[in-house]
């Protein structure tokens, strides 16, 4: 497993547009000038310039096409490998694995209260945030845990956060289980992947800063 990762930058906005849109398709440029913020095409784009970084430079693949599964997540089109994007704030994340997997990335905001967010936590879940001595460390644990498990299970917000519990990184969805483990990044940062494969629970992926 390889999770890539860079920031992005305003002063470079037009330099990194030049330099990468040609790279893709008509569809994908079209996609990424529709955005109205700077901040996000370039999100956009950069998560998929680390994809394909990662897959020419870590499986010596050069081109590869995108499908997209009927529950809308992406996926490789004839190669055995799986890959998840996230990104928050000025980071932005791809993790690339030979099983299923999900990452997500939250920037650790200050302002953020769990109280907003109560109606989608389980009471225990509720009660630990609560209870802890930094609430905010705890919340975006909880927060980062669960949306990487939804996005490796692929139900998207079809799977209520509520509707299922994490114990000791590990949860069960629909008979199926499922391991988290916390990945430090950045500081600033909290990030979890998350897989149904139980390599995932002894993995140490390689870790890269891509400059562009």
């Amino acid at each position: 497993m390889i999770i890539l990762y860079t920031f992005i930058h305003e002063e470079k906005h037009q330099s990194i547009l030049d330099r990468y849109l040609p790279m893709f398709s008509q569809e994908v440029k079209q996609d990424i000038q529709r955005y109205r913020r700077w901040q996000d095409a370039q999100l956009s784009l950069l998560g998929k310039v680390l994809l394909q970084y990662g897959l020419k430079n870590y499986y010596n693949i050069s081109e590869a096409e995108i499908g997209i599964l009927p529950n809308k997540k992406p996926y490789l089109k004839g190669y055995d490998l799986h890959f998840n994007i996230s990104h928050s704030k000025d980071l932005v994340v791809c993790a690339i694995a030979e099983y299923p997997l999900g990452i997500d990335v939250e920037f650790n905001d200050p302002k953020v209260s769990y109280l907003d967010f109560t109606f989608q936590m389980t009471t225990s879940e509720f009660q630990e945030i609560h209870e802890s001595e930094d609430k905010i460390k705890s919340f975006f644990t909880y927060w980062t845990r669960k949306e990487a498990i939804i996005k490796a299970h692929g139900a998207g917000m079809m799977l209520p956060l509520d509707s299922f519990e994490i114990i000791k990184d590990e949860c069960v969805i629909e008979g199926e289980r499922f391991f988290t483990k916390e990945i430090f990044i950045h500081e600033a940062y909290h990030s979890y992947i998350a897989s149904s494969h139980q390599n995932i629970k002894d993995s140490i992926p390689a870790l890269k800063c891509v400059e562009v």
